[in-house]
């Protein structure tokens, strides 16, 4: 038996080919993690398998090479590159006699280390019980098990499953309290929803640039630094539109290679955001050599969790990074905006991407005609203050002929408060439409 230190900072690492297209850029992520993680790597075991061994994962010689490695380089703990079952784990420890950590625990880590916000400890909290769950066992193997005959019953099992029953409650609670947060979060967009402002998500892959370019719209000053997961709670600020006005920005965690399904499955209110937004900006690393598999993983993760038809805008940032690369715009066959380069770091190019979704989300507004009767004044003042009117023809029976355009959640907004202040529309599709009542309004496409 060993003990477990309160900290370890010297790593030897573990990474296993398993026939992969590009397991050298895969192990470059890795030590970036594990550098994330405030560990220094001391050396790397690597090795080809076409599966894993069931005991130890890495097969029996290597298991040995990576106990002789540990022990040169006095190392506090070993980090394995991919996921390894409660056995697996446990067997290396006892090999190896110091701490083995798995991908997925890693990144638990991390997320840890990160959080800031009530909601956000929380939901890493979820993740990680989840998690030591299943590998309870591991943490109390220097009690006695529970065995046959007078006398040779220990205290293991009955600690175990005390401990079972003690993340139980614990799991129970913090997910009562996310669903408290998850409806605090509802009304908040409800109330977002009422105020008829847009919601534009910046979505990617770790370490794009997310919060830098998120800083460079709004001009905030939230902490963006060169490494992965540098921030993780969501932020929204507002930022101005060309013919939107004030929209609402949010950023939200970065995405990474087999995300721990734990993580998605707590961060699912905190996700929400981007599933309800009416544009996305998917941030990717445009020097990145892994960058179109970075794009596939962000979109498997926006497909889990809803997302996958929300109208999206690649931004490929960090072009100044990239000599040959200048900030430009594409198209797809269908004429809109696909992609922006630009560089959030210096600014080159943002005009265009304010641009661009400027127009995606005009492609997205409602046109109307509204014929408003005399006592609607303050309606008429209320479409003036939203930016909405394009034209005003003033009727001979009194009243206003208004042209306007609106954001879709704008437009459904509105057609409440004119319900509430008006009474039953009656909205019509033809162009000869007429007012039935001096007392509501009629509505016809332009």
């Amino acid at each position: 038996m060993f003990e477990r230190p309160e900290a370890g900072e010297r790593a030897v690492l573990v990474h296993v080919d398993f026939k992969q297209a590009a397991p050298t850029a895969d192990l470059a992520e890795f030590v970036e993690l594990v550098t994330s993680a405030g560990a220094a790597p001391m050396a790397t075991v690597r090795t080809s398998r076409s599966r894993p061994d069931p005991r130890y994962f890495i097969g029996t010689g290597k298991a040995e090479t990576l106990k002789t490695t540990v022990r040169e380089n006095d190392a506090e703990v070993v980090l394995v590159n991919h996921e390894l079952s409660p056995a697996q784990e446990r067997n290396l420890e006892n090999l190896l006699e110091c701490r083995v950590i798995d991908r997925t625990r890693l990144i638990l880590d991390i997320f840890a280390q990160r959080a800031r916000s009530f909601e956000g400890k929380l939901q890493v909290e979820l993740a990680q019980l989840k998690h030591l769950s299943t590998r309870l066992v591991r943490g109390w193997t220097h009690l006695e098990r529970q065995k046959g005959g007078i006398g040779l019953r220990g205290p293991g099992e009955t600690q175990l499953e005390s401990d079972r029953r003690m993340i139980g409650q614990r799991i129970k609670q913090i997910n009562e309290r996310l669903n408290r947060v998850r409806r605090q979060r509802q009304q908040s967009a409800r109330s977002r929803s009422r105020a008829m402002l847009s919601t534009v998500s910046i979505v990617g892959y770790t370490n794009a640039g997310k919060s830098t370019l998120f800083n460079r719209l709004t001009g905030s000053d939230n902490y963006a630094a060169d490494q992965l997961f540098a921030t993780l709670d969501t932020t929204l600020r507002r930022f101005n539109v060309t013919g939107e006005h004030p929209v609402l920005l949010s950023d939200t965690v970065g995405f990474i290679r087999d995300l721990p399904p734990e993580l998605i499955a707590a961060f699912q209110a905190t996700l929400e955001e981007t599933k309800d937004a009416a544009l996305l900006l998917h941030v990717v690393d445009s020097g990145a050599e892994e960058r179109q598999d970075h794009i596939g993983q962000v979109q498997d993760v926006l497909e889990r969790i809803g997302a996958r038809e929300a109208p999206v805008i690649e931004v490929f940032n960090k072009i100044d990074l990239q000599h040959e690369l200048d900030a430009h715009v594409e198209r797809g066959d269908d004429g809109l905006v696909a992609r922006v380069w630009v560089s959030a770091n210096t600014g080159e190019g943002i005009h265009l991407l304010l641009e661009a979704i400027a127009e995606r989300l005009n492609e997205l507004k409602v046109h109307k005609r509204i014929l408003l009767p005399p006592q609607a004044g303050r309606l008429r003042s209320k479409l003036y203050s939203l930016g909405a009117v394009i034209d005003e023809t003033p009727l001979t029976s009194g009243g206003w002929a208004i042209e306007i355009t609106l954001g879709t959640a704008r437009w459904a907004t509105l057609m409440d408060d004119i319900e509430l202040e008006l009474g039953a529309l009656d909205v019509t599709g033809g162009a000869d439409a007429r007012i039935v009542d001096n007392t509501q309004p009629e509505i016809a496409p332009v």
